[in-house]
């Protein structure tokens, strides 16, 4: 099956200072979790919310490519995406 994002939806996770967001494979929910470096958020420790929903808003179409490239390789519900995945 060919995995889709039909929600736009993400919010950020303070605690792990990452972007979550959705995708689905036919009826199953794929939860991703994006890192702020790989967000090019250089001080990713100290990233604030409103710099990783911006960054990860301006690159939507790219970040669903990597997570549809890293699904497909590492299949699985909740998959975290790092820089090495925009690569």
């Amino acid at each position: 099956m060919t995995l889709i994002f039909p929600n736009r939806s993400r919010t950020f996770d303070e605690t792990r200072k990452a972007v979550r967001f959705t995708g689905y494979d036919g009826m199953f929910e794929v939860r991703f979790l994006v890192e702020a470096a790989a967000l090019g958020q250089s001080a990713a420790a100290s990233a604030s919310e409103l710099a990783c929903l911006g960054a990860f808003d301006a690159a939507r179409s790219t970040i669903q490519e990597a997570a549809s490239r890293a699904y497909a390789h590492r299949r699985g519900n909740n998959l975290t995406l790092t820089a090495r995945d925009f690569r």
